[in-house]
């Protein structure tokens, strides 16, 4: 299953999500974050020890280099972004779909783990859904697609250092988008239509990228 207008590249360089009409978007993004309009979604891989300093200008490069069409928004990321997951659902006429990277060797606990700089070794979790969303939606659907990551850490046993089950890494990233066609949503929680779409296509892909993760560093190492 696909979505009209929307295409994703995958390959060492990046996760390119594009769309042929500007998406709604709302995120945590390190280049572009917050409510916007995009043409495209940018997970740029980045060296491990990687500042930082230039984001902006590293995102950019990247787009240029690929032919990415703007405005966009760009993620950053340590975890090869040409092992994403890639995952798609439906729920009567809504479809979603969620396009993940993982990478697990700063995992962290919210609220309980000590305060560090920023890594790149990153969560970060692209999903597009094919509705209208209201501003209030997009939201809530940031918050049902975190309740989903958390929940596939802990149902596969992530475990911080200090042995405290891991609600994510320290500097996980989400990028929630809408082709703004359709029905108009108010809502986007977990028993919503969009909601419940994009839930199952994100737990299909974060699922898949955690089991790779951690069959790839059995001793959870420090390789993003």
């Amino acid at each position: 299953m696909t979505l009209d207008g929307v295409t994703t590249r995958v390959g060492p360089e990046a996760v390119v999500v594009t769309a042929e009409r500007e998406l709604i978007v709302l995120s945590s993004a390190v280049v572009g974050g917050g409510l916007a309009r995009a043409r495209a979604v940018l997970n740029v891989h980045v060296p491990k020890n990687f500042a930082c300093a230039d984001a902006e200008g590293t995102v950019a490069a990247a787009a240029l280099r690929l032919g990415v069409p703007a405005p966009w928004v760009g993620l950053l990321t340590g975890a090869p972004t040409e092992r994403a997951e890639i995952a798609t659902a439906a729920a009567d006429d809504v479809r979603a779909l969620v396009v993940a990277t993982v990478g697990l060797s700063n995992r962290s606990a919210a609220g309980l783990s000590a305060r560090a700089a920023w890594l790149p070794a990153t969560i970060n979790t692209i999903a597009v859904v094919d509705a209208d969303l209201e501003p209030s939606a997009l939201v809530n659907l940031v918050a049902t697609l975190t309740e989903v990551k958390t929940d596939v850490l802990r149902a596969a046993g992530v475990r911080c250092d200090d042995g405290r089950a891991a609600t994510g890494t320290s500097s996980d990233a989400i990028v929630v988008a809408a082709t703004g066609r359709g029905t108009r949503c108010r809502y986007g929680g977990p028993v919503t239509d969009v909601g419940w779409a994009a839930a199952s296509a994100a737990r299909e892909a974060l699922e898949a990228a955690v089991r790779r993760w951690l069959a790839e560093h059995p001793r959870g190492g420090p390789c993003a």
